[in-house]
């Protein structure tokens, strides 16, 4: 057994064989993922929920949004374009197509208002409520591009109560995350709560083609959001809120040749801290976004009326060395490795969206709770790609989308609740660029219905049929190549789930467990790479996915709590005909067969980038030293199973085995708000393989560096 599987199941083992009570109780997680405040308990869906210490420990290192993988059992992040545009994968679906036109099976819901292109689902996480991973598809209340789930992140909301919070986190490598915040009653009727983020980090990779050192690795990201609520009489309230960020930093970082073939360990030629690029300016990238929303909540009398307006723009830019490093035939020198040509890409960024939601609904708590509503999206999206070998190219996608939506729940029972619901939802998409237009529409119901059966107030059981849908699609990245655009057709899930819940022993332990098995119909899936480099959107026949996710929460004794999660995932691709193209350098060494024409056969293989297993566990600890203080320490530690990278399978371009850690340590006086402690992120300095290129030689690009750092906090 290798070193962290053994650390998880000591971990286990020690929460299983600790038999004696505690006094504390764990308290109540309250969650939104039905759009109203309820119990964790009270809720028929795997939902996992992250805040305080487990959430905000993840930053301070500097982190951004992907941190939050494999965070969450079933739940994984990654990215091939730096600090924006992150992909997501929940249950093992999710996409891995590069472009900023991508479309997502997983939704990014900030305050309750959905991001839709990738860049606006980058926006850095601060002054958080709430985390909630809502795993399965959600096909009523939040309707299309939902079929794997939802990540929904809720913001501190402005009190009468006068408080604030700053935290300062310095670590090496120049690394900076300072955060604060401050909110409080204006007047009788008028609260606001204003937080910001600085974060920053030095320059720290040497580009020993050019002779620069610290020439780039580093990052500034500036970002703050406010809210002004407005109690203009007690059934009427006005909530604005407005966001800003400036990122300026550095993309993606490729690293040429860093497998060697029928091999999926880095070799000699990567160093975290060097790479050899002749071009791509050291791979800079900028973006800058806003939003603003307001949201009005009507109390009718016993009915509640609810409206959601919301503006959201983001404008940037990336460059890259996408061959990850030097060289071409008519060179006589190439590195690292074998280069056959240069290649360097630019893709800039204009995208807003606007958004209205409506939403009428019961007061919750009586037998039968219910609430309907009418949603609205219009997005537009500008996307330039100058490969510089050839003119830049610039494409506009559009979209527009409306629904109309309802869900009630009504108890049969003391002990049976079922719930159900069902939404419509029209979604078109236009594309247009130089010599090209598409067109791509179409209007589908979906929706849930689940029936729950509550054993006692501390536990229930419940199981769950769902259907979602994933609009069509339009990728035209490949225009730029002189490739014409390509579609996919709406893909359709079912899903069927088992759950239970529950809270033990004295109300010191919770458990949150499911079983699941999904078929997606006309799975759209993105072949990307190939010795074109091309992006390419295709349907599969089917794709199929079974598995299971727990999280435990143990409160050992009133000092010590521990958590644990784990989620397996069997996914499979099933398309006896579906090829694609693979391995444009031809140094991979594929091992799926292959046809006459060099297209190879996917049928069977796993979905890309969908860990077979993840693992967390995190514990926390702390000792009195007097009536007001006390010392601390806590850790945390995620693991990632077999993932294959890519449509196809080959031995070059898969992971197994890695895992990443954390810790912080230090005294706090909870009298008065105060902490000061040390930390570390990715503490044994794991090299995790995050993604890899294909089509030029054995590019790979890899996972965050080792942090260590000071933390200074206080709240008042």
């Amino acid at each position: 057994m290798n070193a962290p599987r053994l650390a998880i199941a000591t971990a286990v083992a020690t929460i299983i064989g600790t038999s004696a009570p505690a006094m504390a109780q764990l308290e109540e997680v309250v969650v939104t993922a039905q759009k109203r405040e309820q119990g964790i308990l009270d809720v028929p869906l795997s939902i996992a929920t992250l805040s305080g210490e487990r959430f905000t420990s993840m930053f301070e290192g500097g982190a951004d949004i992907r941190a939050l993988s494999a965070r969450v059992p079933g739940l994984y992040a990654e990215s091939s374009n730096g600090r924006v545009a992150p992909r997501f994968y929940i249950r093992g679906l999710g996409n891995i197509d590069f472009d900023l036109a991508a479309s997502q099976p997983v939704s990014i819901i900030m305050d309750e208002v959905v991001k839709e292109n990738v860049v606006l689902k980058s926006f850095p996480l601060f002054d958080i409520e709430r985390a909630e991973v809502l795993r399965g598809p959600q096909g009523s209340l939040f309707g299309r591009n939902t079929t794997a789930g939802i990540v929904k992140f809720d913001s501190y909301k402005p009190t009468q109560e006068f408080e604030g919070r700053v935290k300062v986190d310095a670590g090496s490598l120049g690394t900076i995350n300072v955060e604060g915040a401050v909110g409080g009653g204006i007047t009788d009727s008028l609260s606001g709560r204003i937080a910001m983020l600085v974060q920053n980090r030095d320059d720290y990779i040497d580009n020993d083609y050019t002779g620069e050192s610290d020439a780039l690795g580093g990052f500034e990201e500036n970002a703050a959001k406010g809210f002004l609520q407005w109690d203009a009489t007690d059934s009427l309230t006005f909530l604005f809120g407005a966001h800003y960020r400036d990122l300026d930093g550095t993309s993606a970082i490729f690293r040429a040749n860093v497998f060697d073939p029928g091999s999926n360990s880095l070799n000699g030629n990567y160093d975290r801290e060097t790479v050899y690029f002749d071009e791509g300016d050291n791979n800079p990238q900028e973006y800058e976004s806003t939003g603003y929303n307001m949201k009005i909540d009507w109390d009718l009398g016993g009915l509640t009326l609810t409206s959601i307006t919301a503006y959201d723009e983001a404008d940037g830019y990336s460059l890259g060395d996408i061959d990850g490093g030097f060289g071409a035939v008519f060179l006589p020198e190439m590195g690292p490795g074998f280069i056959p040509f240069p290649s360097q890409t630019a893709d800039a960024a204009d995208t807003d969206q606007f958004t209205q939601e409506l939403r009428l609904s019961s007061a919750y708590g009586d037998r039968f709770n219910w609430q309907v509503g009418a949603f609205y999206f219009d997005s537009e999206l500008e996307v330039e790609t100058n490969p510089f070998f050839i003119p830049a190219t610039t494409v506009l996608h559009e979209n527009t989308t409306w629904a109309v939506f309802g869900q009630g729940d009504y108890a049969i029972s003391d002990a049976w609740t079922i719930t159900a619901g069902l939404r419509w939802t029209d979604d078109e998409k236009d594309f247009s660029a130089p010599g090209y237009t598409e067109s791509a529409a179409d209007d589908q119901v979906s929706g849930d219905i689940a029936i729950s059966f509550a054993a006692d107030e501390r536990s229930l059981f419940w199981g769950k049929v769902g259907t979602g849908f994933r609009a069509p699609t339009i990728q035209g990245r490949d225009v730029a190549f002189g490739a014409p655009p390509s579609v996919a057709d709406s893909e359709t899930i079912t899903s069927f789930e088992f759950g239970y819940k529950s809270q033990f022993f004295d109300d010191t332990m919770r458990l949150n467990a499911a079983l699941f098995y999904y078929e997606v119909d006309d799975i759209q899936f993105t072949a990307v790479g190939g010795s074109g480099n091309n992006i390419q959107l295709i349907n599969a026949d089917t794709g199929t996915g079974l598995g299971m996710e727990m999280d435990v929460e143990w409160l050992l004794t009133d000092n010590f709590v521990m958590t644990f999660g784990f989620a397996y995932a069997d996914t499979e691709i099933e398309d006896s005909g579906l090829r694609v193209g693979a391995c444009g350098s031809g140094a991979c060494t594929v091992t799926n067969p292959v046809d006459e024409n060099g297209f190879v056969l996917i049928d069977g293989n796993p979905f890309p980038n969908a860990p077979e297993t993840t693992f967390n566990v995190t514990a926390s600890y702390s000792y009195p030293i007097s009536d007001a203080s006390e010392l601390f320490v806590f850790t945390d530690w995620s693991y990632q199973g077999d993932t294959n990278i890519f449509l196809y399978e080959s031995k070059e371009f898969q992971t197994d085995g890695q895992y990443e850690g954390g810790f912080r340590a230090g005294w706090r006086r909870a009298d008065r708000g105060l902490e000061v402690a040390v930390f570390g992120r990715n503490i044994t300095d794991e090299e995790n393989v995050m993604g890899g290129i294909d089509f030029n030689n054995l590019t790979g690009f890899t996972n965050e560096p080792q942090v260590f750092g000071v933390s200074v906090s206080s709240e008042f």
